[in-house]
């Protein structure tokens, strides 16, 4: 099916809303994005895209914007918690060099994808906030309604879009929190460390350039905290739940002055992803948690997959069907591998130190074995 001339609206100017819109236009469909904010803007915040999102950007004609914005990531490295000590580390920079794995700022993503979808030709509408959607059709709050040949939800984990194809659905909360925070970078190397621990853990890398070190924390609470990535916390209460780590990690926690908290949610993966002319793609379709750092580079999967199943059926219902075809299986089970993440970061006791053993053994004995559990994550190519 020709895409040239399609009319294509876009619910949402994030990654997943802004890759779609470009890999669309570049088919010579007629997008436009309507985004609720008046600037397209980002919290503080760092995002890894490893070689499976960085080929998808390739693919986009990105890849020299991604290149300048980001770190080449060297490698992944466990760390005992209290103490620093090396668990195992992966050589993530050995995967796919042709793709490489990135560290950088979220804003500096979502920049190269807006500025790529405007090149492209997509026109994207700031103050644009949806009030219903209908079969090819929105209605923003003003009262204008938007008629289009596809509708594409890409509004995020509170998704309009995803909620008039599946219905009412109730995320579960995991009983963990996590804290994010930005401060100034050390000159290390391009390295993320995963400090573990028994009921939390905490994640770091350097961005743009190492002039700042990105933070995440995590830890196991009863208390429920709101799904949200604007709710401000104290600095103090995130000093406070990791006072018994290493001085590394009290070092960079004793340096933050603002810092976010959100509560972690498990939701279902979407059982519609596109029908009657109206589809789903990132975060809106999987919402994961963040300890495979998968969420961008799945929302860069389905944009292009997307794009190209529309491109290859004779229809948008046969497109639509094999959009969800070629992705749900694999984003369930990037979901599935998120969760057991968490649980394996925050082992006790006996378990623990077993658990840590293994790993420490396995990558003095076989290093590169680690890596290749992770060959059907990194060396999938959705463009090929």
């Amino acid at each position: 099916m020709s895409l040239i001339g399609m009319r294509v609206a876009v619910v949402g100017a994030g990654v997943a809303g802004l890759a779609v819109a470009r890999a669309l236009a570049l088919r010579g469909a007629v997008v436009t994005v309507y985004e609720q904010a008046s600037v397209i803007s980002e919290i503080g915040a760092g995002v890894q895209v490893s070689p499976n999102g960085a080929v998808v950007l390739r693919a986009l004609g990105l890849t020299a914007a991604l290149a300048a914005a980001s770190l080449r990531a060297q490698a992944v490295e466990l760390r005992d918690g209290a103490t620093g000590g090396l668990v195992t580390r992966l050589e993530v920079g050995r995967l796919r060099p042709a793709q490489g794995y990135h560290f950088l700022h979220r804003a500096d993503l979502i920049g190269i994808l807006r500025d790529g979808a405007v090149e492209a030709g997509v026109e994207v509408r700031l103050l644009s906030r949806v009030a219903a959607v209908e079969t090819a059709a929105l209605v923003l709050e003003d009262g204008t309604r938007v008629v289009a040949d596809l509708v594409i939800g890409a509004d995020g984990v509170h998704s309009q879009v995803r909620a008039v194809l599946n219905g009412a659905e109730v995320a579960q909360f995991t009983g963990q929190v996590a804290w994010r925070a930005l401060i100034a970078g050390d000159g290390a190397a391009a390295v993320a460390e995963v400090h573990i621990g028994p009921g939390r853990h905490l994640v770091s890398y350097p961005l743009r350039g190492g002039a700042l070190r990105n933070i995440v924390a995590v830890e196991e609470r009863r208390g429920w905290a709101e799904e949200s990535w604007s709710v401000r916390d104290d600095p103090l209460a995130l000093r406070l739940a990791f006072q018994g780590y290493s001085g590394r990690v009290r070092g960079w926690l004793e340096q933050i002055e603002d810092v976010w908290l959100w509560g972690l949610f498990r939701h279902p993966v979407a059982a519609v992803w596109g029908r009657d002319a109206v589809a789903i793609v990132g975060d809106a379709a999987h919402p994961t948690l963040p300890f495979l750092a998968q969420g961008a580079s799945m929302a860069l999967e389905d944009a292009w997959v997307l794009a190209a199943s529309l491109a290859a059926s004779d229809g948008v219902a046969a497109g639509l069907a094999g959009y969800q075809a070629a992705r749900a299986a694999r984003c369930g089970r990037i979901v599935a591998a998120s969760a057991r993440n968490a649980r394996l970061y925050h082992l006790g006791g006996a378990v623990r130190v077993a658990a840590h053993a293994g790993l420490r053994l396995g990558g003095w004995i076989a290093p590169e074995m680690a890596l290749r559990r992770f060959d059907w994550l990194y060396g999938f190519d959705a463009t090929a």
